[in-house]
């Protein structure tokens, strides 16, 4: 089964070869020492790089023999440093490209958890309730000589649905999950289409979209930095791509400079709608190409964006946290209520 390199593993490979070529190490010594501390996981493929070295055969040539094992961003950012002779540039880029990514999706993670767990927890205790506390009150209502409150009927009825089809209901959730996310898998279509959706998400689309920005950005700016020219840096950074609008944002920039706009213009005529770049950026971008320090620019607006983003989330987890309290504890407590409206009306109904 072919093994796909995480972000980290790719991190930790290009720090420790970086290291040991500060250090005066030859690469194909740096491979070797490398695969002596490495995880068993990391060895199938480090034989192959060193066999591949060893052949004569560069180490972007290596790496592409698998191109699913490290991302194409990696991979062209040293084919660019054979050229110019200057691999610890790239590997230095890379560190910092793969680091600022990780540190962006572990605070992604850290403001999502929270509220992901308490929805998580929420669902599950009403499902608890519906399944096994309801069908409790039922039956000692059913005792009751009156006509029960319309939302304790509601609840009753809702709750013997549940109870009754509770296999179905799962087994029809976890199918309709299996089969969005296989076509999902083999849809490009469908993939393009939840990636413009998800710009529209309330609350977290323009979280996605920042973010997606701010990749692009980084990416763009250290290809760019590395010696790579504007249409190939845009060209590789299609193809490393995480989210299909910024890859196809990135195809259309590339044609319109081809065609012979400048960068401005071929941002403007690439998001008309400015769908992922703001105003702003786009100004500072186009003032960047006239004057020649695109990729310090798009670096330092990637820095901005990601502190922008940082501000956005922690704010939303500090938001969010309350709210959701509040709104489960209504929910709960609008159940309890329900439940008990019986007995608070016990002197009429009986």
């Amino acid at each position: 089964m072919r093994r796909i390199l995480s972000k980290e593993d790719q991190l930790g490979f290009a720090r420790q070869l970086l290291t040991l070529l500060q250090a005066g190490l030859a690469l194909l010594n740096a491979i070797e020492l490398i695969h002596q501390t490495a995880p068993k996981s990391w060895h199938a493929w480090l034989d192959n790089i060193h066999s591949q070295l060893k052949n004569g055969y560069s180490l972007s040539q290596c790496l592409r023999v698998d191109p699913h094992l490290f991302s194409m961003e990696f991979i062209n950012l040293i084919s660019v440093s054979e050229r110019t002779g200057d691999i610890g540039l790239a590997l230095t880029t890379i560190c910092e490209q793969l680091e600022a990514q990780i540190e962006l999706r572990r605070k992604v993670q850290q403001a999502l958890a929270y509220p992901i767990i308490t929805l998580i927890t929420s669902l599950a205790l009403m499902i608890v309730m519906m399944v096994w506390v309801v069908p409790v009150f039922k039956d000692v209502f059913s005792h009751f000589q009156a006509d029960l409150p319309l939302p304790t009927q509601v609840l009753i009825q809702l709750s013997s649905f549940i109870e009754h089809y509770f296999l179905e209901l799962g087994v029809s959730i976890v199918l309709c999950i299996l089969i969005f996310y296989f076509s999902w898998l083999k849809s490009v279509h469908l993939q393009r289409r939840c990636d413009r959706l998800s710009f529209q998400l309330p609350l977290l689309g323009p979280l996605l979209r920042l973010a997606t920005l701010t990749y692009w950005c980084r990416t763009l700016g250290h290809l760019i930095r590395s010696g790579l020219s504007l249409p190939d840096a845009l060209r590789v950074t299609a193809q490393s791509s995480n989210h299909w609008l910024s890859h196809d944002f990135s195809a259309e920039i590339f044609k319109q400079l081809t065609r012979g706009w400048p960068l401005g213009e071929a941002l403007v005529k690439a998001d008309p709608k400015h769908i992922l770049f703001d105003l702003e950026t786009l100004q500072l971008l186009r003032i960047a190409a006239e004057s020649g320090s695109l990729d310090g620019m798009l670096c330092k607006r990637a820095n901005a964006l990601g502190s922008d983003l940082s501000n956005r989330l922690n704010t939303l987890s500090q938001t969010l946290e309350p709210l959701l309290i509040v709104i489960v504890g209504i929910i709960i407590g609008s159940l309890v209520i329900i439940l008990y409206l019986p007995i608070f009306s016990l002197g009429q109904i009986v």
